[in-house]
């Protein structure tokens, strides 16, 4: 059984940071790749970024440069840096896990980027 719990989230002022995190837990952590979405108002869900097992990163083009994604094996826990925010990047952020042709999904973390 996979269960994915993300943290992280919250209300910040444009051009400032925040780290999203996800706790994974279940036996094709190690094997999965894993990924950020973001699903803003009226809008469908797109993903932000995302590594694979073996390290390789892939990001938006929107979020390039601004955004970092990395994963600590040890803990079974991704993070998602965010730097310079800007009102756009608002949405629920989802982190997700694909391994051995299934995909499981966490509840979502609520950003807001707002003056």
């Amino acid at each position: 059984q996979v269960q994915l719990v993300e943290s992280g989230g919250g209300l910040v002022q444009p051009g400032e940071s925040l780290r999203l995190s996800c706790a994974a837990s279940g036996s094709i952590v190690s094997i999965a790749t894993m990924s950020w979405y973001r699903q803003a108002p009226g809008k469908e869900r797109e993903l932000v970024a995302s590594v694979t097992n073996s390290g390789s990163t892939n990001y938006a083009d929107s979020v390039q440069g601004r955004v970092t994604i990395s994963r600590v094996f040890a803990k079974n826990t991704v993070y998602l840096q965010m730097n310079i925010l800007k009102p756009e990047d608002t949405g629920v952020y989802y982190c997700q896990l694909r391994a051995v042709g299934l995909v499981y999904w966490g509840q979502g973390t609520q950003v807001t980027v707002s003056s």
